[in-house]
């Protein structure tokens, strides 16, 4: 597989990484977790992925602890990426990013990954009680310290932003993220992009290349949409995130088929290629420090999310997939 540049630190990943929460959060419950997901990590890995995406916070802990059955016998094979600043409650999640807590959360994701070194240490949301400034220091000093290689910062998206009329959603993520900048390098900063949701396309992605700083990009197949293999009569567990999501209801998923018969007519002049697979070269075509984590916990989708790294789209193609038309439907 291609490789990517996350950084000033210029750590190597492979083009396509893999997103590790839909194996037991968000999308399954925790008793589901088992040796499914886990051939979907060794799948992954053979196809020559090597960012493993992961977060204390998804289980919790379980989605560690899963990844670290595998990184115990491929650990050299791997990138490591996981995040802390999020607490999961019984019936809320709350931000703590403090430095003390910071510390604790390293070291108690070391242990569950089975490794001696995080790759990636992401923020996965600032702590607004706490200056970032301080919460970012205490993870550098983690990197000092030898327990993690670089840090990322996770953007806050469309589903939990409002923004005033003329500003550019990320503004606010933005300023934090120059804050941040003048104590410690951003090495990444993970935040939604893909064909229905291209927000970050608008200022993040420029910042992030004019810095040098990779761009993780979440969700990038819209939650599975842009796979092709849902339909608007699709059904889903009640504790699936698109149960309750605004943008699968029939109606709206009715309403964005154009959006995935244009990734299929791109796919259909590409052999055997799939939309999923097309969705994915399309944000490839993006620039070289961008990095799509598709999520999956089946292997046979961890087979084909990595293979779309071989998929090279024309010019005129990446423009065509641009001007699809927007999707329909709220986040919120």
């Amino acid at each position: 597989m291609e490789g990517r540049t996350l950084g000033a630190a210029a750590l190597r990943v492979g083009a396509i990484g893999l997103g590790c929460m839909p194996m037991s959060w968000a999308y399954t419950t925790s008793e589901q977790v088992g040796e499914e997901a886990v051939r979907a990590l060794h799948a992954a890995l053979d196809e020559g992925t090597t960012l493993l995406d992961t977060a204390d916070m998804y289980g919790p802990f379980t989605n560690e602890l899963l990844v670290g059955r595998v990184l115990r016998r491929r650990r050299a094979e791997a990138f490591v990426s996981t995040k802390a600043g999020l607490l999961v409650g019984d019936q809320h999640i709350v931000a703590n990013g403090r430095p003390s807590y910071i510390r604790r959360a390293c070291d108690a994701s070391l242990r569950r990954l089975q490794t001696d070194v995080i790759d990636l240490y992401q923020l996965h949301r600032p702590d607004p009680e706490v200056p970032v400034e301080e919460t970012w220091g205490a993870m550098a000093e983690l990197v000092t310290a030898g327990k993690v290689r670089a840090l990322g910062w996770c953007a806050v998206d469309a589903r939990t932003r409002r923004r005033l009329p003329g500003t550019d959603l990320y503004e606010g993520t933005l300023t934090q993220l120059r804050r941040v900048q003048q104590v410690f390098p951003v090495g990444a900063v993970q935040a939604e992009l893909s064909v229905w949701s291209r927000e970050a396309l608008g200022r993040l992605l420029p910042w992030c290349a004019e810095r040098g700083v990779g761009l993780l990009a979440a969700m990038p197949l819209g939650h599975g949409f842009l796979s092709g293999t849902l339909t608007p009569g699709s059904g889903f567990e009640p504790d699936d995130v698109r149960a309750r999501h605004p943008r699968f209801t029939a109606e709206m998923m009715a309403a964005n088929q154009p959006v995935v018969a244009g990734l299929r007519r791109v796919a259909a002049r590409h052999g055997d290629a799939t939309p999923a697979q097309v969705a994915l070269a399309w944000l490839l075509a993006q620039g070289p420090h961008v990095v799509p984590v598709p999520g999956t916990k089946k292997a046979r989708w961890a087979v084909e999310n990595a293979r779309a790294g071989r998929l090279r789209l024309t010019d005129a193609e990446v423009a065509e997939i641009g001007a699809l038309p927007p999707a329909l439907g709220s986040w919120d």
